[in-house]
């Protein structure tokens, strides 16, 4: 009996995940095969029809102007990556911290964190870009009112201060999913763990550095992955507050833009043709399925260390 049950759980399981898998088969899997394929092709239109084997790869890694704005999306993505990171975490990590102590409006907090995340973000992105305009926009006469118009610079004209501010838009949007991971995860360690080292004389410091940090190390990396993939397959950021071409100079590139204007745009815009535009999105998919595996990987080991 107790076999046929486990086989009838099984079976359960199985005929309750096929609809998703089929979900996920036809809109996901589906198009990143077909993506593949018509890496091998090139000619005009959405559709090319000649055979040309690797050579669109030969040509992204090896010659101009592909294999120059390949490494600069990817230049772009990493630091992108980078100031996500920090930002989503370190700060997502301590709203979620403080709003699980036991402070009057705790419950309001949580959920205005929330509230930018329900935005879209092309909304987000034209507000910001009306914010940081430097003819009408507050943000330049907040500084103005407050004495530092040294600070006053062009945004997103600046290379040097473009991406970055990208990088900050998108994680105040997101930084409600953040805050959900971490808070659903401190609030899962168990109450007699914490007294305990309240007994034993913890600092809150003490009880953050070993105790809520060490128990929520898998949050970590699942929001950290969750950052990975969302930033190397960004786009529509880019293009709301950036265009299509990346302003200024290709400064906001990203693997998500650069796919975008290879395979959509016109020759004269920078479009390289759809079987190039597929060549593009099969390196990012393989750098994001990398990037995954060896994120699991790390924090994988991370566990079975603190285990």
């Amino acid at each position: 009996m107790p076999g046929k049950k486990k086989k009838e759980v099984k079976l359960f399981m199985v005929l309750f995940l096929l609809p998703a898998i089929f979900i996920y088969t036809l809109f996901l899997l589906i198009p990143i095969l077909d993506s593949m394929r018509l890496s091998l092709y090139s000619g005009q239109g959405l559709i090319p029809t000649e055979f040309v084997g690797f050579d669109n790869y030969v040509k992204l890694f090896t010659q101009f102007p592909f294999k120059d704005r390949m490494i600069n999306a990817f230049s772009n993505n990493i630091k992108f990556f980078f100031i996500v990171t920090l930002i989503q975490n370190i700060f997502g990590f301590f709203i979620a911290f403080f709003v699980t102590r036991k402070i009057i409006g705790k419950g309001f907090f949580r959920k205005i964190s929330f509230l930018p995340t329900t935005l879209s973000v092309l909304v987000v992105g034209f507000l910001f870009k009306l914010i940081l305009n430097p003819a009408w926009g507050i943000f330049d006469k907040i500084l103005v009112s407050l004495g530092l118009e040294n600070f006053i610079l062009p945004w997103l004209g600046n290379p040097l201060t473009a991406l970055p501010v990208l990088a900050i838009v998108v994680s105040w949007q997101f930084m409600g999913e953040s805050v959900l991971f971490y808070t659903a995860g401190i609030d899962a360690i168990p109450e007699e763990v914490t007294e305990a080292a309240l007994i034993d004389g913890a600092s809150p410091l003490q009880e953050l550095w070993y105790i809520i940090i060490p128990s929520i190390l898998p949050i970590i990396g699942i929001v950290t992955i969750l950052i990975f993939i969302g930033d190397f397959t960004q786009f529509d950021i880019v293009y709301a507050m950036s265009t299509t071409q990346a302003n200024p100079a290709f400064g906001t590139d990203l693997f998500g833009s650069l796919f975008y204007r290879a395979a959509f745009s016109t020759p004269v815009r920078g479009g390289w043709g759809m079987g190039m535009g597929a060549a593009v999105s099969t390196v990012m998919f393989a750098i994001v399925f990398t990037g995954v595996m060896v994120w699991l990987y790390f924090f994988k080991l991370k566990g079975q260390k603190n285990d």
